[in-house]
Formats: structure tokens, sequence, C-alpha cells
């Protein structure tokens, strides 16, 4: 059982903002339940391993207070054991986020644990992503500012949660926002919006005597952003530059890091269109030096390439380098009007997009210095300049159309290139070059009652070959839903490895509740999120997911 603490700081907090023991009864309590579990078989067939308890589970319920501008919260975790593809280390159960919070006119104070982010987020955010097992909240001090209308400070400090633990480094950063038009009155009437912002954020750690380098104790990182909207168009950039972090991630270097993050839109009725780039460089940023994988990232690193909800379409998800790219990522998306050739008697919607991240040019700072080489500024890059290697691009084509009342088709093709020797970590294996076709069909039986079936292939000659996917559901609005899938890897080179991975599921929603039952198999896979992964082991057996909202 893990230790469930209530520092001195929330009762300082309590007295010096007056919040007596009357008030508390005329506030609220709210929060949420979440419970994930599986009942483990082994199946030597698929790799999945066979589970010493059987049956691993991964929950947490929120409890938050609020009354006025003040509120305090706290959550609960169990990890009795972490379910396959978490890490160990979450293993136990305790309290180990709470917080008290207090707005008093210009100023709002949180003390003990709270996510944020800095414009992008790309020197700063702190956040929890429960699919992934990241969860990087700061412990310690915030403090937002608003001296005036259009214009807001934020001040932090803290150390970050590292599993049930907190990590070496201490966090200290700060940010200011400027709404130009709510600022100033002469620019209230403008057709233009326009907000600045700039942050800074440092991590102290001390320095390793043992170490042969020298290692800065004080790593500094800055950031400048412009938000500029006008009609139909928005544009958003942002550039950061990180001071020389030596750490096991880069092979102790010492060049700088930076990054360039650019977006644009355009929206209309029936039309929009997104343009983005970027450029990382060295950016490695975490609270301690000498960690590896998710925990403990200060600085996040947001993937341009399009998220793919069909199960095909994310076989091969990209995940961020933050050792270097470069990339873009274009789309456009169209609806054809009602009573048109191409739009039908309902209208047809088009999506279109196109996405590429190649390196950035790696070049060595002279002709006896190896890349990368230990205790030197590592390598020199030329700015706009794309290296030889791709790591990832994907053209993706997606037409809606209703056909009738009672039919909605969905036609879905995708032409992908995929490193996995750089995104896996798998040296030597091939680029994966693939196919996927998806058709998605919904019969409308009644008002209450569907059906849904869904066809996939994809086709391709790296890694596992060729694969299938058929998937029917039926729903009854708006309770009850039961599916059925089968994935087949009918190309796999070795014939006696030609699985098929089944899946039942069934599931009931009432109101704020849901419950879902899953029984069969899960392949072998990377499961990720905005550009940040975890590897997903095989298994096979029965999955609980249990939500709740009050």
């Amino acid at each position: 059982m893990k230790k469930i603490y209530f520092p001195l700081s929330w009762l300082l907090l309590a007295a010096c903002l007056q919040v007596s023991a009357q008030q508390l009864p005329g506030g609220q309590i709210h929060g949420n339940f979440e419970l994930n579990a599986q009942y483990y078989t082994e199946d030597s067939a698929i790799n999945a391993p066979e589970v010493n308890e059987q049956f691993m589970m991964n929950a947490y319920t929120n409890l938050i207070y609020t009354n006025g501008n003040f509120s305090a919260g706290v959550r609960y975790e169990a990890y009795l054991n972490p379910m396959l593809g978490f890490d160990k280390e979450y293993e136990g159960n305790g309290i180990p986020y709470r917080f008290a919070s207090y707005r008093q006119g210009e100023f709002e104070i949180t003390v003990g644990n709270f996510y944020d982010q800095f414009g992008n987020g790309l020197i700063f955010r702190a956040y929890e992503e429960k699919t992934l097992g990241i969860d990087n909240s700061i412990d310690g001090v915030r403090v937002k500012f608003e001296p005036w209308k259009g214009i807001v400070f934020k001040g932090l400090v803290g150390n970050q949660r590292y599993y049930w633990n907190k990590g070496d480094g201490i966090i200290r950063g700060v940010d200011a926002e400027f709404h130009l038009n709510d600022a100033f009155p002469k620019m209230e009437n403008w057709k233009t919006k326009i907000t600045l912002g700039g942050s800074a954020v440092s991590r102290f750690q001390k320095d390793d005597p043992t170490f042969k380098y020298k290692l800065p104790e004080n790593v500094a990182a800055m950031a400048g952003r412009l938000e500029v909207v006008r009609g139909a168009f928005h544009v958003n950039g942002e550039y950061a530059y990180k001071m020389n972090d030596p750490s096991v991630l880069n092979n102790y270097i010492y060049k700088p890091g930076e990054a360039l993050f650019l977006t644009g839109s355009y929206s209309r009725k029936g039309l929009g269109i997104i343009l983005a780039g970027k450029r990382i460089d060295n950016m490695h940023f975490r609270s301690d030096r000498n960690v590896t994988g998710n925990p403990l990232t200060i600085s996040y690193l947001p993937s341009l390439t399009r998220q793919h909800t069909y199960a095909l379409a994310a076989f091969y998800p990209y995940s961020t380098q933050p050792k270097g790219e470069i990339g873009y990522f274009a789309e456009i998306d169209y609806i054809f009007r009602k009573n048109t050739a191409l739009g039908g008697k309902y209208g047809t919607q088009v999506s279109a997009s196109y996405s590429r991240v190649n390196a950035i040019e790696f070049k060595a700072i002279d002709e006896t210095t190896a890349l990368f080489k230990r205790g030197t500024l590592g390598y020199r890059s030329d700015f706009f300049k794309f290296g030889d290697e791709v790591y990832f691009s994907d053209f993706n084509i997606e037409i809606t159309r209703k056909i009738s009342k009672s039919w909605k088709l969905i036609l879905n093709y995708l032409n992908l290139a995929y490193n996995q020797d750089v995104i896996e970590g798998h040296p030597g294996s091939p680029m994966v070059y693939a196919n996927i076709g998806i058709a998605d069909l919904t019969y409308k039986i009644t008002e209450k009652h569907a059906l849904r079936a869904e066809l996939q292939q994809m086709l391709t000659r790296q890694d596992k070959g060729e694969w299938v996917q058929l998937l029917l559901e039926y729903t009854i609005a708006p309770r009850w839903f039961i599916s059925v899938m089968d994935q087949y890897n009918y190309g796999n080179e070795q014939s006696d490895q030609r699985y098929h991975y089944y899946l039942g599921s069934l599931g009931y929603t009432k109101g704020p509740n849901r419950i879902s039952l899953a029984w069969g198999r899960q392949r072998e896979g990377i499961l990720c999120v905005g550009g940040v992964c975890r590897a997903v082991p095989a298994s096979n057996g029965l999955q609980i997911s249990i939500t709740s909202t009050f």
C-alpha cells in the first residue's frame, strides 16, 4: 500500500485565504471512476505470455470539491497488478494526486499536483494520458495572474511525478500571453485577432561528480509564439530553443536544441484546408537526464501525422523523434453540395491528406569528430534542409456519403511508408510500404437499431505481410452495442503463423455510466496518441471496462 499524505501547504493555503469550515458544506463534490481489467489466458501461438496472477487491473477515481472560488481534489489509483503493456513501476495503490486551488481577484493559486501547458507544449506540458500510462503532473505551486483584460501570467515550480515517487529534477517555469485585441481598446473591433506569447522553463538537477564530463545543473529553454485569426484564416507558430542538455538519450553531447512548429488553416462552409510544418533538433527535455522512455518528459513535441481510428490504418502509427526530424502535413476537406452530380441527394464529404517526415541533416563537426561523439557538440545541421532518410509518409483519402435515409458508406484508402528501424528501434528492419483499403457500411434498420459492417485490407510485403479485417456491429441506441471482429494475417511469409485475431465485444451505456466486455486476441503492436507511443504486447482473454462520472 502506498503512503497517503496531505502536505502542510494545503493547510497554509486555506489559512492564508481564510477559507472557513462554515463555508465548506455549501460546495459540491463531483468526479469520475474508471476501471480497465483483463483476465489473461496463455496463447503461445501469438506469443501471449502466461500471467501468474491471471487477472490484472488499472483503476482510478477522482473526487473534486468546489465551493465558490475554492476547489480541492484527490485521485485514488490502483494497479493490481498493472495490465500488460504498462510499466510495472506503477504496481500498487494509493493517492498520488491531490491539490487545492483558490482564486481571488486577479490571482489564482494552486498547491499540490496540477497539469498545465505553455503554448503548443514545445518546452513544457504536464499532462495525463491513461491509455499510454503517462502522468507527468507537477507537484508544487502554480500562480496565475491576470492584471487586466487580455493579459495572463503564469509561474510554477515543482517536481514531476515519477510513478509513485517524484523525479530528481526541479522544474521552474513562467509564461505570458497577450490577447492584444482584448488588452488594447483601439484594437477591440479589429477583424484581425492577434495573440502573442512567450515562456521560459528551467530544470535543476545536481551534477554527477563520478561522471567523466561536467554536466550543467541548470538547463533552460525559451519559446515565443504568435497566433493570428482573420475571418476564415488561422495561423499559429512557435519557436523554441533549449540550452545544451547532455543526457543518456543524446549520448551526452553538448549541442543546444531547437524546435519550430507552424500551422495554417482556412475554413468556410463546405471547405477546410490545413497546412503545417515542423522541425525538431535535439529536443529531448526531461527532469532527469538519466531516464528513458515516457516518464519525466518536460516538453511535448506534437506529431503532424493524421491520427487514424480504423484498426489496420493504425497498425503503423508515427512516433515523434526528438533526436531530429523535419516534416510537413497538408489536408483538404470538401463537401459536395446536396442534389448535385457528385453530392447526391444528401451531399458527399471528401477528405484527403498527406504527411511526410524525414531525418534532419546530420553532419560531422569536423573531419576528426564522429557524429554524436560523447562530450562534443555532436553534429551540425542546416536548419531547412531535409535529411535523406525517410521516417514516415502517409497519403490517405476518405469519402463519406449518405446513400439514402437508411444507408451510409465510408470509403478510405491509405498509402504509407514506415521506418521500423527508427520508429520502433529495430535495427536492420526494412522500411514498410503498405496500401490499405477500408469500406465502412451502416444500415439504419429503425430509429434505434443499426447494423454496421467494416471490411479492411492491408497489402504489404514487409513485416508480417498482408492482413484483412472484418467487423460486424449491431447497436440499439442509446444503450447497447454488440460486435464481432476478426483480423487475419493471411499474408505472413511463415505459413504456420497466419493467425486469426478474433474479438467479441458487448457494451451497455446509461447516462454517464458505461460498461463493456470483450473476449479474444489482441495482436502485438504499437499504440500512439499525438506522436507519443507505448508497446502493446500480444494477449488473449476477457477484457472489462467500466467508466462513470458524477
